[in-house]
């Protein structure tokens, strides 16, 4: 059973943003423009590329 993958790459610095913002960030593993980390498609991280989807892009 494959499970599935979402590739997120950081495209705005968080610099500037509210506090909780930088801490997803942060929590999806991404500390540099233009990082990239594959993650778990879960609920959670849908979640929090919602919530910060003016500073992600999803590849």
């Amino acid at each position: 059973m494959d499970k599935k993958t979402v590739t997120v790459k950081l495209v705005r610095s968080p610099i500037g943003t509210r506090s909780d913002h930088r801490a997803t960030v942060l929590g999806l593993g991404l500390k540099k423009i233009n990082q990239t980390r594959v993650l778990e498609d879960t609920p959670a991280v849908r979640g929090m590329i919602t919530k910060v989807q003016y500073l992600v892009q999803i590849v």
